[in-house]
């Protein structure tokens, strides 16, 4: 299977890597089918493609590389769409975003829980007073426009 993307030229794949969204990502609720793709240059940071629509490509990164401290509580009710029972079944991203002044963010706020064994993700918010724009300090690597 042949996914175009506007960032990546033509991905080939197979049908088994998409991760199901069934609810969509916040502001982007049409865009239910992702691949997860690793950054050739940074390890630091992932490109999760969308497979609906080619344009859209958000970097993402695990938030506890950069902010330590960082715990995500999440109900077992908010990860019932993605039929897991805990968060420590699941991989938690963040997305990652360039500011008009140059400097990158993470949402903290809104993260990306993931259940690797079933291949289906959410975004939740949670109730923790976590900066939706946290700042970042430092990433190993700029971003680019490739993986």
């Amino acid at each position: 299977m042949d996914i175009p993307t506007s960032r990546f030229g033509q991905i080939a794949i197979e049908p088994e890597d998409l991760i199901q969204f069934p609810c969509g990502l916040i502001g982007l609720e049409d865009c239910r089918k992702w691949l997860l793709l690793a950054d050739a240059r940074n390890d630091s940071v992932g490109w999760l493609q969308s497979a609906d629509r080619a344009e859209i490509a958000l970097a993402v990164v695990s938030p506890r590389r950069f902010v330590p401290d960082y715990q995500v509580r999440v109900s077992r009710r908010q990860l019932e769409p993605i039929e897991t029972g805990t968060s420590g079944d699941a991989q938690v991203l963040a997305i990652l975003a360039a500011q008009s002044n140059g400097t990158m963010t993470l949402n903290l706020k809104a993260p990306l829980v993931i259940n690797l064994d079933q291949l289906t993700g959410i975004q939740v918010i949670v109730s923790e007073d976590w900066a939706v724009q946290h700042p970042l300090t430092s990433v190993a690597a700029p971003l680019r426009k490739s993986a």
